[in-house]
C-alpha cells in the first residue's frame, strides 16, 4: 500500500494537466475573439485554432483509443482540427485556419471542456497504473503537445498585433526599466573529448531526443551571453545585409527577395529605430542591451561571419550546459521579452529569452525510432531541410524546456523568438 505522501504516475499527471490547460486559456484572457481568429502569415495559425487542435489531440490519440465509451464531441473535428497527421484523416490547407468561423469560440470551449473532462475519467482508471502504461505516456506526451502550441500561441499573437496598423499591445508594459550595458562579452572554454548526447532514461522526452549516443567534441568556446541589439545593430550599420560575401547562398537569396533590412518587428521610423513586442513597441534605445531576436538562421550565420565567430553546434551546446538547472527568462518569468543579461561570469542565457539557432542540420539521431502509427509523424518527418535551436525562449513553459530539448525550423524562420550565441 502507498504511504500518505506518495502519488501515483496519473495522480501527478492529472496535476500538470489541469495545469497545462488551465495556462492555455490564462493566455488567452488578454485577446479578444476577434484576435483569436487572425492568422497574419503561413507559419501562424489562429489562436482559436490552437484551443481547438489541442484538445483535438487529447481526444485522437488518447480518448477515443483508452476511453471506453468515450463519445466523439463531434463528428467534424477530427478532420477539421487535424495539423498535419496524414495517416490519421485528411485536413484542410493551413492557410485556410482564418476562414474557420465556424465552429464559434463557445463551441471550442465546449469541445475543451468535454475533452477535459474524459481524460479526467480516464486519469481515475489509470491511477494504479505503472508509469509505463501507454494511455499515461500518450496523456504526458499530449500535456507537452500543448505546452509547444501555448508558445505558438504567443508567437502568432505577436505577429497577428504587429501586422494590425493600432500595434496593439498583447499585455501592458510594466514601469520603465533603466537602461543598463551588457556585459562584456566574454567566451568559456570547453576541452572537448568524447561526450553522450541525447536523453537518458529519466523523463519524458520527444522521439527526436533519443537514443543517447557518444559525440565527438573538438576543444571549443562558448560565448557567456546571447548577442544584443546593440551589437547586431552595429552589424546593420557596417551595411550587414548589403554585403553578400558574409551570407550563405540561399541567405542571401532571402536578403533579395524578402527584402530584409533588419530583424522582423524592428521599424525605423523618424525617431529611430523601434521594436514592437508582447508588451507594445518600445523604442531601440531600451532594448540595446537585450538579446536581439526574431532574427533567422541566416542572420544568425551572417552575424557570426561579420563578428569573427560562428555559430556553435547542437553537440557543443549541450555538453556546454550539462545538467545545468533550468533557470531564466521563460514564460513563468512574466517578462514575455527578451531582456539584458546579468552581470557576473560565464555561462548566462542559456535557458529562456530567445531559443538560439545551432549550426546543426536536424536530422535522426544513430538508431532514431519514431513513435508508432500516426504519432511518428510528430517530428521524424520534418528532418529535412531544417536547424536546429537550443535552450527555450521568453514564451517557453519552464516544465517543457530541458538540455536535451531539440526544437527545428526551417533557415529562413523569423516568426520564432530565436537569437543568437556566438562560437569559437
Amino acid at each position: 500500500m502507498r504511504a500518505a505522501s506518495e502519488c501515483s504516475q496519473a495522480e501527478e499527471l492529472a496535476r500538470r494537466f489541469k495545469t497545462t490547460r488551465g495556462r492555455t486559456l490564462t493566455l488567452c484572457e488578454p485577446l479578444t475573439p476577434e484576435d483569436m481568429m487572425v492568422q497574419s502569415c503561413a507559419e501562424a495559425s489562429p489562436v482559436k485554432w490552437h484551443l481547438a487542435h489541442t484538445a483535438w489531440f487529447f481526444e485522437s490519440f488518447i480518448l477515443r483509443e483508452f476511453l471506453p465509451g468515450y463519445r466523439l464531441f463531434n463528428d467534424d473535428f477530427p478532420w477539421l482540427f487535424n495539423s498535419y497527421y496524414q495517416s490519421f484523416a485528411a485536413f484542410p490547407e493551413k492557410k485556410l485556419r482564418a476562414s474557420f468561423s465556424r465552429p464559434g469560440l463557445d463551441a471550442v470551449l465546449g469541445y475543451r471542456e468535454h475533452v477535459d473532462r474524459g481524460v479526467e475519467q480516464l486519469l481515475v482508471l489509470l491511477q494504479d497504473e505503472a508509469p509505463e502504461h501507454e494511455a499515461l505516456k500518450r496523456i504526458e506526451l499530449g500535456v507537452n503537445h500543448e505546452e509547444q502550441h501555448q508558445e505558438l500561441m504567443l508567437t502568432d499573437i505577436l505577429h497577428a498585433f504587429f501586422t494590425n496598423p493600432l500595434r496593439p499591445a498583447y499585455r501592458a508594459a510594466g514601469g520603465a526599466e533603466a537602461a543598463q550595458e551588457a556585459p562584456e562579452l566574454e567566451f568559456t572554454p570547453f576541452v572537448g573529448g568524447l561526450h553522450e548526447a541525447g536523453h537518458g532514461d529519466e523523463g519524458f522526452c520527444f522521439d527526436n531526443e533519443m537514443p543517447r549516443h557518444k559525440v565527438w567534441l573538438e576543444p571549443y568556446e562558448l560565448a557567456g551571453r546571447l548577442v544584443t541589439c546593440g551589437e547586431f545593430a552595429a552589424f546593420m550599420a557596417d551595411g550587414g545585409y548589403r554585403r553578400p560575401e558574409l551570407w550563405l547562398s540561399a541567405g542571401w537569396d532571402a536578403v533579395k527577395a524578402n527584402g530584409w533590412g533588419a530583424p522582423l518587428y524592428w521599424n525605423d521610423g523618424d525617431g529611430g529605430w523601434r521594436v514592437f513586442t508582447l508588451r507594445g513597441e518600445m523604442p531601440l534605445a531600451d532594448l540595446e542591451s537585450a538579446p536581439v531576436s526574431h532574427v533567422s538562421f541566416f542572420e544568425a550565420d551572417a552575424y557570426a561571419r561579420w563578428a569573427g565567430r560562428r555559430l556553435p553546434t547542437e553537440f557543443e551546446w549541450e555538453a556546454a550546459v550539462g545538467a545545468r538547472k533550468v533557470d531564466g527568462n521563460l514564460l513563468d518569468s512574466g517578462a514575455l521579452r527578451p531582456v539584458a543579461a546579468g552581470a557576473g561570469g560565464g555561462l548566462t542565457q542559456m535557458w529562456g529569452d530567445c531559443w538560439e539557432w545551432t549550426a546543426s542540420a536536424y536530422l535522426g539521431y544513430p538508431g532514431f525510432q519514431p513513435l508508432g502509427g500516426a504519432l511518428g509523424e510528430y517530428n521524424g518527418k520534418f528532418m529535412s531541410g531544417q536547424m536546429v535551436l537550443r535552450g527555450g525562449s521568453c514564451v517557453t513553459p519552464a516544465a517543457h524546456i530541458r538540455g536535451t530539448y531539440r526544437n527545428f525550423f526551417s533557415p529562413e524562420t523569423r516568426w520564432q523568438f530565436s537569437g543568437i550565441r556566438l562560437a569559437l
